[in-house]
């Protein structure tokens, strides 16, 4: 994907996807996938020492990117290999720890382990309707609340939690060994926890927070579209093959028109996707982010959902089975759209802003 890429980005994405290649087959991948922690420690060092972390900040915060093409660059990787680390928490952590001004040495480094708890049951994607509730005690504060579905938090070191404080949503530092985090692994391979918090010790960092928390996820979004581009683009690739080397009447299925249709449907809307994409990440930190991140994010949804099905479609059983690539790309792809929004809630975000201007 033409992510701006600059001889450094350039080398960042062949080394990645050399990597990724070597390290994430289907067979390697499924030994941390799916069971708890969903995570392997030697990889994520690996994966630090390649400088996919550094590239998710920017200078000044002790990285060398930051920006929404070096983003997309890494999780671009990512969802082609369907590496299941904790590296979208890792990014949201960044964003909000550099909105704090705190130092990211021990994130950028892998040796400190970051997710951002963020959602909760009846607060999924707006921050504005957060409950977990925040005290001051003493010289610091306690929080109490649920945190839902935050990713990475299975095997995180510290939380970075939104909570409201008089009247405003607040970011604090809770270590994860304070609150009770139930861990589990999700359909699609990756692993994520239920944050409970009773009376838990938190450090304050942002005051008023809900700026750099709507930053932060902008760039999650980014990234998910980026990695969605990246596993789209995979099974459309494989189910190509499968039509030149599938055989009905003595011929491939290939040659067979209305399947030529589909998977010219199928590269449609993924060259739609990295259009919006690249746009989304081109407009990252500026004015419009928000707006864009939206846009591309419902685009997405939609897309990432026909490429899946069209593939398993045009696949047949075999798709369905646990050792063929496609139902592990279907799974992700599925729901990537239900990570920081899904189609609905984007959709009624765009419009919002459409009616305000």
């Amino acid at each position: 994907m033409d992510f701006n890429l600059t001889d450094d980005r350039r080398m960042l994405a062949d080394t990645l996807a050399r990597y990724l290649a070597d390290k994430y087959t289907i067979e390697h991948r499924n030994e941390v996938a799916y069971e708890m922690p969903c995570h392997d420690p030697a990889k994520w060092d690996e994966l630090a020492d390649l400088g996919a972390l550094y590239a998710l900040a920017p200078e000044d915060a002790g990285g060398f990117g930051g920006t929404g093409f070096d983003i997309s660059v890494v999780f671009e990787a990512l969802g082609r290999a369907l590496c299941p680390e904790p590296v979208l928490a890792a990014l949201l952590s960044s964003r909000l720890l550099g909105a704090a001004g705190a130092d990211q040495e021990a994130l950028l480094t892998g040796g400190t382990k970051y997710a951002a708890a963020l959602s909760e049951l009846d607060a999924p994607y707006d921050i504005a309707g957060i409950s977990c509730a925040a005290e001051a005690r003493g010289d610091g504060h306690v929080l109490s609340g649920r945190k839902t579905a935050v990713y990475g938090a299975q095997v995180a070191d510290v939380l970075l939690v939104a909570a409201r404080l008089d009247g405003k949503v607040a970011l604090f530092e809770v270590q994860a060994g304070d609150a009770q985090v139930v861990g589990y692994a999700m359909i699609d391979g990756g692993g994520a926890a239920e944050v409970l918090l009773d009376d838990t010790s938190a450090r304050l960092l942002i005051a008023d927070a809900a700026a750099a928390i709507e930053a932060a996820l902008n760039a999650g979004i980014v990234a998910l579209c980026a990695e969605a581009v990246g596993a789209m683009e995979v099974a459309h690739d494989t189910t190509l093959d499968y039509l030149r080397q599938r055989k009905q009447f003595g011929v491939p299925i290939g040659k067979f028109q209305v399947l030529q249709h589909r998977a010219v449907d199928m590269l449609t809307e993924i060259e739609q996707s990295r259009s919006i994409t690249i746009k989304a990440a081109a407009e990252l930190d500026g004015p419009q982010a928000t707006r864009f991140a939206a846009m591309a994010k419902n685009m997405i949804g939609r897309a990432a959902r026909l490429v899946a099905e069209e593939a398993i479609q045009m696949h047949g059983g075999i798709a369905m089975t646990w050792e063929y690539p496609v139902s592990h790309y279907a799974k992700r792809l599925v729901m990537l759209d239900h990570q920081l929004g899904d189609t609905d809630y984007h959709l009624a975000k765009v419009m919002a802003g459409n009616a305000a201007a």
